[in-house]
């Protein structure tokens, strides 16, 4: 398969200016070992400032990426600067991919002696893999054995009992980790993977399978919650993924009522046990398929009540959700259409006519039903994979002035989509408004491009806003633009706001505010120089030198440098004890 077409747009759009920045640094410096495609996976190591590198990810199906991570800690704004590097390989130098055969092209290459053979070598090179191992085996060739009593079993193919042992050790790892002091613990990500194994059993409609491997799930956190719970691990987000595997996994299962008294039972018990709320679960274990309102709405006679006969309680969009992601699977179409429509759920019901191909239905329906960017969003997408473009231009524009939390994304998806149909006004329109929730210098300079002879008019109204918006997290693009337009005042006003964690965006503002404003780069870069001094902390000193040579280049450019000589002297005459600090001050360029 070949790679999709990465352009340095993309990366950008993906990336803060630093990250960029620094990401492009990494690529320039070759810090990006060779890149391999493995069918629809790319991977690479990126040496960074760890003994071990970085991996890189980068998954794609036929549509684009799918999926981008990286094994660094940074979780800030978009993709991390090896990501970046990664990214930029593949779009500067894509003859440098190394092809490089898939799992199945490799197996293929075996026979059956070679294969257990290799198990056998990784088993003895990863110890930990033989538990994965004996937990597969038991899912593709252990059928359940039946019980020789009366009562109705369960119809399950898998053995629970390597899903038990899978939870017992990743508590009792938990609990090692606390012990030792780590902060983070495997019971999220660990524990919610193994739920995410009865969720993948319950997609394949193998729901009995999946209430198998819940119970194991369950049952066992219950009785070993106590090991981690005295550390003060919590089961919230737990339970909320175990509320909702349990719901799919009981409506996508045929149950008989012996059964369904036997699982409400259990949920009872540990409920109460681990203080857990199961009330969803409890719900749709009562209602399945034949609840009478549900049945109603399935057959299209929808009220005001929705599919439900009584008050409708908190979980019901829950619960509604995860009906449709049964009935789309088992694409009952128009019966899901009718459960979208009665609960409420406009995203679905609107985005299921798109992809039915109902546009124009789709279309009039959004008029009265869309009230959210997100809804307005997904609808454009959907139409525009459907090949209505201007369509989807046209529900993309109407939903930037919807509420919601994704203006920024809508912004510049409806400014892409109007390029490519070469409405640049509705262009500008559309990235002007993701630029106010969201300023870059990319987009201000994308701006400019689409405004051309009316820029003028355009920039003010965009410095206007930068000018009066307050938020943080913003300052990297209020400085970039403003040195742009050469508003030095401007950028030293946010700069002398800022701490010197901040220092790069300083040193930026303070190079380009010598010629304009000398006493203040002076009278801030001494300020933030002495503070680290006077603390005595040797560590810092790197810092505070980087601050006095800002401040040098302002005395010596603006003519003072008798000024600079007896105000160094000064500082070696008061710190003269401190000789990391002197030896600092003995380089040349502290002349």
């Amino acid at each position: 398969m070949s790679i999709p077409q990465i352009s340095e747009f993309t990366i950008r759009r993906h990336a803060n200016a630093k990250s960029f920045q620094r990401g492009e640094a990494y690529y320039e410096a070759g810090a990006v070992n060779t890149v391999t495609q493995r069918g629809d996976l790319l991977q690479a190591d990126v040496v960074g400032s760890e003994a071990k590198p970085y991996h890189v990810n980068l998954s794609f199906d036929s549509s684009g990426l799918t999926s981008v991570n990286c094994t660094c800690a940074y979780n800030l704004d978009g993709w991390c600067k090896h990501i970046v590097a990664t990214m930029l390989v593949c779009a500067r130098n894509p003859e440098n991919i190394e092809q490089r055969p898939t799992l199945e092209q490799l197996l293929n290459h075996l026979d059956y002696f070679q294969t257990q053979k290799l198990l056998q070598e990784l088993v003895k090179e990863y110890p930990p893999l033989i538990e994965a191992i004996d937990r597969h085996v038991a899912w593709m060739t252990n059928p359940a054995t039946q019980q020789k009593n009366t009562k109705p079993v369960l119809r399950i193919t898998i053995d629970p009992a390597p899903f038990r042992r899978q939870v017992r050790q990743i508590l009792k790892n938990t609990v090692r980790y606390f012990e030792e002091g780590y902060e983070e613990d495997p019971i999220g990500e660990e524990l919610l993977s193994v739920v995410e194994t009865a969720v993948d059993f319950s997609e394949r409609g193998e729901g009995e399978n999946a209430i198998a491997i819940l119970e194991a799930i369950t049952s066992t956190c219950v009785e070993n919650w106590d090991d981690v719970a005295e550390y003060g691990a919590e089961n919230d987000e737990l339970i909320g993924e175990l509320n909702n595997a349990w719901c799919e996994a009981i409506l996508s299962a045929e149950l008989t009522p012996e059964e369904k008294v036997d699982i409400q039972i259990n949920l009872e018990a540990w409920q109460d046990e681990w203080n857990a709320d199961f009330g969803m679960i409890m719900e749709a274990l009562r209602q399945g398929w034949d609840y009478p309102p549900l049945v109603q709405v399935l057959q299209g006679n929808i009220t005001e009540r929705g599919a439900w006969e009584e008050d409708v309680p908190d979980y019901a969009d829950d619960l509604a959700l995860i009906r449709l992601k049964i009935l789309e699977r088992q694409e009952r179409y128009q019966e899901y259409l009718y459960l979208a429509e009665a609960e409420g759920q406009t995203q679905q019901y609107l985005t299921m006519l798109g992809r039915l191909g109902r546009v124009e239905e789709a279309i009039d329906a959004a008029q009265t039903q869309m009230n959210s960017i997100e809804e307005a969003f997904a609808l454009a997408k959907t139409l525009s994979v459907q090949g209505a473009l201007q369509q989807a231009l046209n529900i993309a524009q109407s939903g930037l002035n919807l509420p919601g939390n994704c203006q920024y994304e809508l912004g510049i998806w409806t400014s892409d989509l109007a390029i490519t149909l070469g409405n640049s006004e509705a262009a500008l329109l559309a990235i002007k408004a993701a630029f106010q929730v969201k300023p870059s210098f990319f987009d201000y300079q994308k701006m400019a491009e689409l405004a051309g002879k009316n820029w003028e008019g355009v920039k003010t109204e965009l410095v206007r806003i930068i000018r009066t918006d307050s938020r943080g997290g913003i300052e990297s693009a209020k400085v970039d633009i403003f040195l742009y337009e050469g508003l030095i005042d401007d950028a030293i006003a946010i700069a002398s706001e800022l701490s010197s964690y901040n220092s790069e965006l300083i040193h930026r503002v303070m190079d380009a505010a010598i010629p304009h404003n000398p006493n203040w780069v002076i009278a801030n870069a001494r300020r933030r120089a002495e503070k680290i001094i006077d603390a005595g902390k040797a560590e810092y000193y790197y810092y505070a030198v980087e601050w006095l040579k800002k401040a040098r280049n302002a005395y010596l450019k603006s003519g003072n440098k008798a000024d600079w000589l007896s105000y160094r002297q000064n500082l070696m005459q008061t710190h003269a004890r401190k000789r990391k600090l002197m030896g600092m001050f003995q380089q040349r360029d502290m002349q």
